[in-house]
């Protein structure tokens, strides 16, 4: 099987929004769903071209109420191509019969093709090929090449070349009443008798966009015909072909925004751009080499595992085109559902825990870059924290352009047609998410000026948020935290309740015990002249610092009989869910909330949950970091209780979320492999197979891509990064024998190869010497061009917690 190519071998009109959004390129900058050159907005198609951070607000009516929004823009449509016989119809595959159809998206090269042989009613059979890139070596740039060839026919044609202006958001159904126009067209022109113009600007955010366009034909003799419409420019080329004679147009693009930087104006720069850049093939080539320096960085080699093998490496495509290093210079997060649609509206949140591990040790540069984009929203953060009462600083739930929330209030049920209050808003537990992203990202990096400057200060504000929502339960002297909502998001409020949220939910409060106790540990190892600095600045005194620990040492964790964490305070005295009536009446039930809303009940009334909620803490620590913060909280810790808990809260998930089979290969590793890689093969699954409720088409859910490969990078090799050891502790499932990677820790750059009962590393670059390395409990020291073998140890599913925990510091 091949590793390096997603194909399609026949067309299906049913299928094409979902392929399209699978077949996205991009690089980082913007990305370009893969419809169709010749497709317009309908049922089967729907084009798309997104810019990174670029949002726009709007305001809607909805059941009488004014709601603000803010979405990530479908800009102006770049790629549009087609042909017609003189006097017929454009090409409308719908309208022909399909002969043969193979569309390739080259994961290698990041080039997506087609190639397919139509025949129209009066039984004229044509041949046509498109290739297509969004460049990674420019990213202002992309290419598409058509090519066009007659099979049984000769005779004049029309083929017409474009920017569709008149694009809006409506990818995704649930949203279409709210307002969808974002953008209108300010100016549009020719250049010369090959290139055109078109400029638009937002209407709120008020960003200017340009896109210049360059047509080479390949035929020497052609009638042309520029044309501009309101909210459209073309130019239609009149040719006459012989049977079996080709014709090609090679059509670039180069686009340009108003927050670019060092930039005159996006027209001119767009302009100027297009008359210097070379031909397609040279921009083609540069594109190529730029992707064969990113997959000699960030491939994994499955050698044995051709299927798994192509999903991983789908994944990680994916990733790098949603953020690659052209993100270093740009203020944008990363969001959830890609560059790649417009689900979530193109908003940020924290599926970025599960993103950040694969890039600090592969490309940590843009790890930092992601983290800058928090950073720079760290005063609308204290706004946030302020307004709501507390001190400090108070991250949303969702993010775009700003940093002020952008959680939409009010959300619409697509079974029961109803738009319903939604206070999933209340889901603070991203900005212990963000603490620990930093930490992460630090350990791995050892990045001391990042964390002086940047990482400490956002981690201090945060802490101080915590210390603030904290309220003081003198019954069980211990701290409360009310009015939340846990990552589950099916509970809101409690029954027949009308305050919002929930009180003490366990993963919240286990976190933000460790996030205040975290902080000010690593605080108190900052250089001495920024630790007073960042107290003057800040204004923090040492006895705020030593209440933070008081506090984190006396945060309530709700616990059942047994050693069973309950998932939030009153969670136990909840009704249980009839599992198997749902499930015969409705078959797929990941979002039974949405069921249950529509027959008038109430997922509050039940035990359930949409995706990982407790099982969060085991993703997240080791079996030992757990057995310390248990301590520290001053609750008995059984080691047994793990397996109980995983056993109990998997039992009760619908599965909402791609995330929770992230979470559940996981935490099923330490204990029963074969199980974990089930759960692996679903995670693996969840995009290209549209597992998700066909909610695919809508944008890829990047958090489950990304954790993906993160299972195998880390959780599988048991990657884990401590004080100045890079440890690999492997429990490597059975059907993997021979697996290759490489990671990059401290400056130091490191191949990793598994084959059968063997582990070999070869230190390739050390920019930093000596490293540490540790291996089944063994440190060892290592320079540039050190190799190490190392026989694996057989592990038994159950001893694998002990191995883990005795083996780190």
């Amino acid at each position: 099987m091949e590793t390096w190519s997603l194909t399609y071998d026949e067309w299906d009109p049913q299928e094409e929004r979902l392929r399209e959004a699978l077949c996205t390129l991009g690089n980082g900058y913007f990305a370009t769903r893969g419809a169709a050159e010749e497709s317009t907005t309908g049922d089967f198609h729907y084009p798309g071209t997104y810019l990174a951070g670029g949002f726009n607000r709007s305001i809607s009516i909805i059941a009488g109420e004014e709601i603000q929004n803010e979405d990530l823009v479908n800009w102006p449509n770049w790629i549009c191509l087609s042909f017609r016989h003189v006097n017929d119809e454009w090409l409308d595959l719908s309208k022909m019969e399909v002969l043969s159809y193979q569309q390739e998206l080259d994961l290698r090269s990041g080039v997506l093709s087609r190639c397919l042989t139509l025949r129209d009613k009066y039984g004229r059979e044509s041949e046509l090929k498109t290739n297509r890139f969004v460049s990674m070596s420019n990213k202002h740039v992309a290419g598409i090449k058509w090519s066009l060839r007659p099979l049984n026919w000769s005779g004049p044609i029309e083929i017409k070349s474009w920017i569709d202006g008149g694009v809006d958001n409506s990818g995704v159904h649930r949203y279409r009443e709210l307002n969808r126009k974002h953008h209108t067209v300010r100016r549009s022109g020719n250049i010369d008798r090959e290139s055109f113009y078109l400029e638009t600007t937002t209407n709120e955010s008020q960003i200017v966009m340009a896109q210049a366009i360059r047509n080479r034909i390949s035929k020497s003799e052609f009638k042309f015909d520029e044309w501009i419409k309101e909210d459209s420019i073309g130019h239609t080329f009149s040719i006459t072909l012989d049977e079996q004679e080709e014709v090609t147009i090679e059509k670039v693009m180069a686009l340009f925004h108003s927050r670019d930087r060092a930039l005159s104006h996006p027209l001119y720069e767009a302009k100027r751009l297009l008359m210097k850049i070379g031909n397609y093939e040279e921009i083609l080539a540069s594109h190529r080499r730029e992707w064969e320096h990113l997959w000699h960085l960030c491939d994994i080699e499955l050698l044995d595992n051709p299927r798994e093998a192509k999903l991983l490496r789908f994944h990680i495509f994916h990733l790098l085109q949603t953020v690659s290093l052209h993100n270093i210079d740009l203020d944008a997060g990363v969001p959830s559902r890609g560059l790649h649609g417009e689900a979530y509206r193109g908003h940020i949140f924290w599926d970025e825990v599960y993103i950040f591990p694969l890039l600090n040790i592969r490309v940590p540069e843009i790890a930092r870059s992601l983290l800058m984009y928090r950073y720079r929203r760290l005063d609308e953060a204290r706004i946030n924290a302020r307004e709501s009462g507390f001190e400090g600083a108070m991250y949303p739930w969702q993010s775009g352009s700003n940093g002020e929330e952008e959680s939409q209030l009010t959300h619409l049920n697509p079974v029961s047609g109803k738009w319903i209050p939604d206070s999933t808003y209340l889901q603070r537990h991203i900005n212990s998410i963000i603490v620990y992203n930093i930490w992460k990202y630090y350990q791995a990096t050892n990045d001391l000026e990042f964390l002086s400057f940047f990482g400490a200060e956002m981690m201090l504000e945060i802490c101080r948020f915590w210390a603030s929502k904290m309220t003081y339960n003198l019954d069980r002297d211990r701290y409360d935290i009310k009015n939340v909502v846990g990552p589950d998001e099916f509970h809101t409020a409690y029954p027949d309740s009308d305050e919002l949220g929930i009180n003490n939910n366990a993963y919240t409060n286990f976190m933000v015990s460790w996030c205040l106790k975290t902080t000010v540990e690593l605080f108190r190892s900052l250089p001495v002249n920024r630790r007073r600095d960042l107290l003057s600045i800040l204004q923090i005194k040492n006895d705020e610092l030593d209440m933070w620990l008081e506090k984190s040492r006396k945060i309530f964790i709700p616990m059942a009989e047994g050693g069973i964490i309950e998932q939030f305070e009153g969670f136990e005295k909840l009704e249980d869910l009839n599992w198997d009536h749902y499930k015969r009446k409705y078959g797929n039930i990941q979002r039974i909330d949405r069921l249950l809303e529509a027959e008038g009940d109430d997922p509050n009334k039940y035990k359930l949950n949409k995706q990982s909620d407790v099982l969060m803490i085991y993703y997240l620590f080791l079996p030992d970091e757990l057995e310390k913060n248990y301590e520290w909280l001053g609750y008995h810790f059984d080691k047994d209780s793990i397996l109980k808990n995983i056993q109990y809260h998997l039992a009760l998930s619908s599965n909402g979320s791609t995330l929770s089979r992230v979470v559940h290969s996981w935490i099923l590793s330490r204990y029963d492999l074969d199980l974990s890689w089930h759960w692996f093969l679903r995670a693996l699954e969840s995009d290209i197979s549209d597992i998700q409720g066909g909610t695919t088409e809508e944008g890829i859910h990047l958090g489950a891509m990304a954790g993906t490969v993160d299972l195998v990078q880390r959780c599988f090799t048991g990657i884990e990064v401590r004080d100045d050891v890079i440890w690999l502790l492997p429990h490597i499932p059975s059907k993997i024998r021979h697996l290759n990677l490489r990671v990059r820790f401290r400056g130091h750059s490191i191949q990793i190869r598994f084959a059968d009962d063997l582990c070999k590393i070869k230190i390739e670059r050390s920019w930093l010497v000596p490293g540490k390395i540790g291996f089944q409990g063994e440190v060892h020291e290592f320079n540039e061009g050190d190799e190490f073998s190392f026989k694996l140890k057989p592990v038994e599913a159950d001893v694998i917690t002990d191995r883990i925990s005795s083996a780190l510091p």
